[in-house]
């Protein structure tokens, strides 16, 4: 079996998918208390990293996805599929899927 080498410039998600990397999970709590890779919860903000070409309508035209690459985003919790390229996490979702854009 060939082996496949993936990086984000080489992953370009189709229709409404957007591909987005994870921002690191905090390591301590507001009161500082240092949490163990067990209890740390999985972030719901990234920075997108690709994004699709865009839904299309029943007309055969495509919508313009409303975020852009270098957006910092909000997510459903359980939303995608994750993807891990080199040391860096990716989720891969559907555009409605983001809650917010976040500044």
């Amino acid at each position: 079996m060939a082996a496949v080498n993936l990086s984000v410039s080489t992953v370009k998600p189709l229709g409404d998918r957007v591909f987005i990397k994870v921002s690191e999970s905090e390591e301590k709590t507001s009161g500082g208390i240092l949490l163990p890779d067990t209890a740390k919860e999985k972030p719901q903000v990234g920075e997108v990293a690709q994004v699709g070409p865009g839904k299309r309508n029943d007309d055969g035209t495509r919508q313009t996805p409303e975020i852009s690459v270098g957006d910092r985003v909000l997510y459903s919790k359980y939303a995608g599929t994750d993807i891990k390229l080199g040391a860096d996490e990716y989720v891969l979702l559907s555009e409605k899927d983001i809650l917010a854009i976040v500044n």
